[in-house]
């Protein structure tokens, strides 16, 4: 019986440890899957090379992430699995195309592609225990994107989807 309890004791740890942000962290809840990052050294990363990728867009008509399939439009049910999508874009496509000859940039970058592909696995785990389902819209709005992305040369899509990180961040805060 006291076997039982200690075990249950420091099971019941383990998963508060799991799930208390550690400091900066902020927890993010995506359908039921919930997933700590630190949103404050994403954020900063992404402030201190904006205007520097933002000017690299020739095509501001376009938007790869905004209206009219916009995110913020996504049922509460279909926010994992958009966002699931979304970690893995960012990191299989866009990061590795984001090169610039601003060393300064490039790290940063890649600080924020490190934080990116910490939450593509933690999101990956929760979506093989199919906790995170994935609904029509999600797959439409998804596809939709990648259209967006596609449509465009490879290191123009990459650096006009890093420079409209902040409509994700923003999104992600939001839900």
């Amino acid at each position: 019986m006291k076997g039982c309890l200690l075990f249950l004791c420091l099971f019941s740890m383990s998963c508060w440890v799991d799930l208390t942000p550690t400091a900066g962290n902020k927890i993010f809840h995506f359908g039921a899957c919930r997933v700590s990052m630190s949103m404050t050294e994403i954020r900063a990363g992404f402030t201190a090379i904006k205007a520097n990728i933002q000017a690299r867009d020739p095509i501001r008509s376009l938007s790869i992430l905004s209206y009219p399939h916009s995110l913020h439009k996504v049922k509460s049910s279909d926010r994992c699995c958009i966002t699931h999508h979304l970690f893995n874009f960012y990191v299989d496509k866009v990061f590795k195309h984001c090169k610039t000859e601003d060393s300064f940039v490039n790290r940063k970058i890649s600080s924020i592609a490190n934080s990116f592909l910490s939450m593509k696995r933690k999101l990956g785990q929760c979506h093989e225990q199919n906790q995170c389902m994935c609904g029509q819209e999600s797959t439409e709005k998804f596809k939709q994107i990648l259209a967006n992305y596609e449509g465009l040369n490879v290191t123009s899509a990459a650096m006009k989807s890093l420079g409209e990180l902040d409509i994700l961040l923003d999104w992600m805060e939001k839900s």
